[in-house]
């Protein structure tokens, strides 16, 4: 076989491959865009005023909203974030600056079987924890749940930043006579704040349409839920409370939820890639 004829295969088998690879990236994309889509089509004309400042309504009665499920989601939210990312960051931070190999191996195995934990099973662990001993549901033992969901990918994702941070920098606090601890707190952590915090975005994003954890802790409520200690609604458990019941309102409202909350994770998503790029441009 010639030089020609081989360099020509080659060309040609580079060019499928790379039309195969263009091929499958644009069916990734559009079954991004068909679920938002979809989603626009069956709840769009339910995102309305009354979605987000409205009670819903009782069974079979057409109107009302979701604003419980908002707040709701916002304090399961707010409760995931207090308890779960301080916790993955300083694991994180352990495991960057601190921990020997034989130790990081152990905790990062831990970080990653923790994360393939079925979110279920983490619903059922806080259950028999918080819910048994109170005697009754609480948005307390939802941000629990969340939190603990958030608490691996804060771990990996803040040990990846940290290590990302320049050695030239490190040493250069060290050689102007800063301790360890010092160039760390003042030095490496603030380098990569940015990477950090879009860690926590992105967490966030992840546990925010969790439902299943939720239907064993947080539960769900009609009303407002004041406090943290009483039952609370929430965006995913209202939406899965809603597309079983046998009210075609309540299914529209479903769809209307259903896209609200993409669209939140995506602002997260987006917001993060944003903050992502200013760092690594900077």
């Amino acid at each position: 076989m010639s030089v020609l004829t081989r360099n020509r295969r080659r060309k040609i088998l580079s060019d499928f491959m790379l039309g195969l690879s263009a091929l499958f990236t644009v069916l990734c994309i559009s079954l991004l865009f068909f679920v938002l889509g979809y989603l626009l089509i069956k709840g769009g004309s339910s995102v309305n005023l009354a979605f987000f400042t409205k009670l819903p309504t009782p069974p079979g009665e057409d109107g009302g909203g979701m604003a419980n499920a908002l707040v709701g989601s916002a304090k399961l939210l707010g409760i995931a974030a207090v308890t779960g990312l301080p916790i993955g960051f300083l694991a994180g931070l352990y495991l960057s600056e601190f921990a020997g190999r034989t130790m990081a191996t152990v905790v990062r195995y831990a970080a990653d079987l923790l994360n393939g934990v079925p979110s279920i099973v983490i619903g059922i662990f806080v259950y028999t924890l918080v819910v048994l001993p109170m005697q009754h549901f609480s948005t307390l033992a939802g941000g629990l749940a969340l939190g603990i969901m958030m608490i691996p990918i804060m771990t990996r994702s803040t040990e990846e930043f940290l290590r990302a941070v320049p050695v030239t920098l490190r040493e250069g606090s060290l050689a102007l006579g800063a301790t360890r601890t010092l160039t760390i707190i003042r030095v490496v952590v603030p380098a990569a704040a940015r990477g950090i915090v879009t860690a926590a975005m992105l967490g966030l994003a992840r546990v925010a349409g969790e439902t299943a954890p939720l239907l064993f802790t947080a539960l769900s409520n009609r009303f407002w839920s004041p406090g943290i200690n009483q039952p609370t609604a929430s965006l995913p458990v209202m939406i899965f409370n809603y597309a079983v019941a046998p009210y075609d309102d309540w299914h529209r409202q479903a769809w209307a939820a259903g896209l609200v909350l993409l669209t939140l994770v995506l602002v997260a998503n987006l917001s993060a890639r944003y903050l992502l790029g200013g760092r690594q441009e900077s």
